[in-house]
């Protein structure tokens, strides 16, 4: 899952040749950050529909910024010692035997619930850095 905005290439690519590569590599970092925080706390109340004793709440985990294939990109797993990462894909999608689980679609409705959050934070960064 990822969220496309357009015209922020030539933007980007603009502010870059006036920044300078390391300025705006820290510019987008900050940015992914934000953004990845609200959409986990967007995670987070909508697991709470769902939540038993509270396990993929509390093992939710940002990793990044990393660069991956040239893109930098901020990771949300599941990481704790109670291995929740294992049935996520269970509760996202459900399974044979239960087509329909009561968090089906949770992460998806995230994403897409912090959208705006996403933009507002790229550019509240793009501000800050100028």
């Amino acid at each position: 899952m990822s969220v496309k905005i357009r015209g922020l290439d030539k933007v980007l690519n603009q502010l870059e040749q006036k920044l300078g590569e390391q300025a705006m590599q820290r510019i987008s970092d900050k940015a992914l950050m934000d953004a990845a925080k609200e959409f986990v706390r967007t995670l987070r109340v909508e697991f709470e529909s769902f939540r038993d004793k509270g396990g993929s709440i509390e093992e939710i985990t940002l990793k990044g910024p990393v660069t991956i294939n040239r893109i930098r990109t901020v990771i949300v797993h599941w990481r704790g010692p109670k291995g929740r990462y294992r049935i996520i894909h269970l509760n996202e999608w459900g399974t044979v035997k239960n087509p329909s689980p009561r968090g089906k679609g949770a992460i998806a409705r995230a994403m897409k619930n912090s959208e705006k959050a996403f933009r507002q934070a790229v550019r509240n960064a793009l501000k800050e850095g100028l």
